[in-house]
This record gives C-alpha cells, structure tokens and sequence, in this order.
C-alpha cells in the first residue's frame, strides 16, 4: 500500500513517524475499513483511529473512496459507533448526515448526560460518554452550553483539584471533566488548582501517571495529562524526557504499547502519535 504515498513525504518523515505509517497501513483491508486483529473484519473504532493517526502524520489516507464507502455503509448501535464513524468520516473531508445530530441531540436531551447518576456509577464510562457525545456535537456545530452539564461534572471535583469519584482524583477523568467542560464553553483556564493535580502526576523522568505518587508512567495516562494541561493553557514542563518516554514504547511493528513492555494497539498508537505532535513547538 506504500505505493499510494508519494514517496518524497515518507522520505520527510523521521524514522517512527514511517514505522507508524508501515504499521499503519498493513491493517487496511480490502473494504477501505481497518482492524487490529488483521484476520478480523474492519470495525468503526479502529478504521478511525487509523485515519486519525495518518491525519497527525500529515500522510494521505490510502483508498479514500472505498473507506468513505465503508463508513457510509456502516450502521451504527450506539453512541460509540456514532462517535467513531462521525469522526471517522469528518477525517475524510465528510458532511455529516441528519442521524449524527439527532442522536446527539437525543443523548443531550434524554437527561443521561447531565447529572441523573448517583455516586456508585461508573463515573470514569460516564465521562467518556459524555465527552464522545459533546465532541461528536462539535463536529457540526451543536453546543448544549448545558448548565446542568457543567454544574455534574464540576460535582466531581475534588479538594485536590482533580476530578474523580469518591473524592478520589486521577489523571483520566480531569482529562474527561476538562475536555467537556471546555466544549459546554467553560472558562477552564480558571481551575488553577487542577494544573496543581496534574503536576503532581507529572513526572521529571518523563510521561504521567494515573493518580499522584505512583511511579510508573503509561502512555494513556501520558496523554490524558498533556492534553488536560493543554486544555489549561498550560504545557508539558519535561517535554523531551516525556518524547523519550513515548518514544521508547514503539515496538519493533511500528506500533505503540502503553508502556515500553506490551503489545502494540491502535488506541496506544494514536495516543503516543498525539502526544508527540503536542510536545513539538509552535502546537
């Protein structure tokens, strides 16, 4: 599939961007879609995360037609399915049809998202959920600028700082609380005391933790805490222990595990790609 790409921009990239890009286009298959398991069907979660990973590399995407094709053709079940061909297909230069903004709309205004949780729920699903849900309506314009919203979310701020339940703060769920936040039009630069949690999660030696204290940095949480500072106005403070960090969990596939010890996953992958176009300077 290498043929596909101008050879003189691969010959532009420095050597893990290529290996992303082989690692990358060996799992496209013959429908235009992309899957992790290559002797798998394609699926909406990693068809989009490929497209991603390929848009931050500035590479073209390979069979674009037969992709679009895919996704057009892909029925989605749930607001996952939704977020990951809405994305997907916006990746592609799409317009996105009236189905998209009626189950955003629906998911909004069903009440799900907007605080009907009591303490025991899985707060760190809902989270994401409710990011997926305003990000998706971002993608045509839809603003909830929900008051409710921001008022739940802001519910699970802790005395630290972060955010999280049972007064429990980690790195995931302010990344999740802020992203929201930020999208209902909340002036997150505000929160000062939540850069102070996310510093404690930052380590010298490179990468971020999951909660303060803990040694062992992984790339998720690496990029949960780069982009919840970003969010804040504020920027990573060890930047090329941080790339060294992410760089050193590239298996030899091309690919990124969580850590410098594990297998290569196309979530890992687009993470560690996003992290190290936010660490470059001028992004």
């Amino acid at each position: 599939m290498n043929e596909l790409i101008p050879g003189r921009i691969l010959a532009e990239k420095r050597s893990w961007e290529k290996n992303v890009f082989n690692y990358v286009s060996s799992h496209q298959k013959a429908d235009g879609g992309y899957t992790f398991v290559q002797r798998n069907e394609a699926n909406a979660q990693d068809t989009y995360y490929e497209l991603a990973i390929l848009r931050l590399l500035d590479l073209p995407l390979p069979n674009l037609e037969k992709t679009i094709g895919w996704l057009r053709g892909f029925k989605p079940s749930n607001i996952h399915h939704y977020y990951y061909v809405g994305r997907a297909l916006s990746l592609c230069g799409e317009v996105l049809d009236d189905r998209f903004e009626k189950h955003v709309v629906s998911a909004i205004a069903s009440g799900s998202r907007r605080g009907s949780l009591d303490v025991y729920t899985d707060v760190d699903s809902e989270f994401q959920v409710t990011h997926r849900v305003l990000e998706l309506g971002d993608l045509f314009g839809f603003n909830p600028a929900r008051k409710d919203l921001a008022d739940w979310l802001l519910k699970y701020k802790n005395a630290d700082g972060g955010f999280g339940a049972h007064g429990y703060s980690d790195t995931s769920l302010t990344y999740y609380a802020l992203a929201s936040l930020d999208l209902l039009g909340f002036d997150t630069k505000s929160l000062k005391d939540t850069a102070a949690f996310l510093r404690t999660c930052e380590k010298p030696y490179g990468g971020f933790t999951i909660v303060p204290y803990s040694f062992a940095p992984y790339v998720e949480y690496t990029y949960h805490g780069v982009m919840a500072l970003d969010t804040l106005g504020q920027d990573c403070r060890f930047p090329s222990q941080t790339a060294d960090f992410v760089l050193r969990c590239q298996n030899i596939n091309g690919g990124f595990a969580r850590t410098d010890l594990g297998i290569s996953t196309f979530e890992n992958t687009l993470n560690a790609v996003s992290i190290m176009r936010k660490l470059e300077p001028g992004t």
